[in-house]
């Protein structure tokens, strides 16, 4: 007995439509606003500063403004609404990229098969903390002078590559470091620009109870209060203390 689909005599069978869904998984992952956040996500992990291939993704957005903006993904995004990104990002065709740069980050920070993992586990249960004045990560982040904060940042990113529970903890400066000019004379001029700490990639730390966290310290004057950012490299965490507290002394504050 053949089994299949039967029409009366003077009809034709008709095969039912597969259901399409009404708004396709693709179509909501690329979202304006989902865009918008991922490449803020990319932004705010300094991961990119040394993943060429992510860092010329944002320069193409506006390689004028960029420039301009010394580099920084989070200004330059303050000026993209997600409709605007949406299209210069179909214009420029980086969708598949800025998806892959994502689940590039995100692989990387819940990957298990680190060196550390394998070859140190034992520091898995003691994080090592590791201290310095200044950590140069990138340029867009003006919280260094010289060479002891280049180290210091090429330190952490080799932590965060080798995967060991490396905690940093640093000095926030809202000032860094200054931008010089030489006249026709010869003699060099500085120019500090004050940092806006909403366009750094940094966040106030936590405690336990959800609340920001403020630190004191003992110093030979007195007490000293100090407020706590906290910045993502890769794998590890930096902490920075800004002594710009209300209660600490003028001289402190700057």
């Amino acid at each position: 007995m053949e089994t299949g689909s039967k029409s009366l005599p003077g009809t034709q069978s008709v095969s039912s439509p597969p259901h399409l869904p009404l708004a396709p998984p693709r179509l909501i992952e690329l979202s304006p606003q989902n865009l918008y956040d991922k490449c803020t996500a990319l932004a705010r992990n300094l991961w990119w500063s040394w993943h060429p291939e992510v860092t010329n993704m944002f320069r193409e957005l506006d390689p004028i403004r960029w420039r301009q903006l010394d580099h920084n993904p989070i200004a330059l995004l303050a000026e993209f609404t997600p409709e605007r990104l949406e299209a210069r990002a179909a214009e420029l065709v980086l969708y598949s990229r800025i998806n892959q740069a994502y689940r590039r980050l995100k692989e990387y920070l819940a990957g298990e098969s680190t060196w550390s993992n394998v070859h140190a586990g034992v520091l898995g249960s003691k994080p090592v903390v590791y201290f310095s004045a200044e950590f140069g990560i990138h340029e867009s982040v003006p919280i260094y002078s010289g060479g002891l904060g280049v180290l210091s940042g090429d330190h952490i990113k080799s932590a965060s590559g080798l995967g060991i529970p490396l905690v940093a903890v640093g000095l926030f400066y809202d000032q860094g470091y200054f931008r010089q000019q030489l006249d026709i004379d010869g003699y060099q001029h500085e120019e500090y620009l004050q940092s806006r700490v909403e366009a750094l990639p940094i966040e106030p730390a936590l405690g336990a109870n959800g609340e920001p966290v403020t630190v004191q310290i003992d110093t030979r004057s007195g007490p000293l209060f100090a407020k706590v950012w906290k910045m993502s490299v890769g794998r590890v965490s930096l902490y920075l203390l800004d002594s710009d507290v209300e209660g600490n002394k003028p001289d402190d504050r700057e």
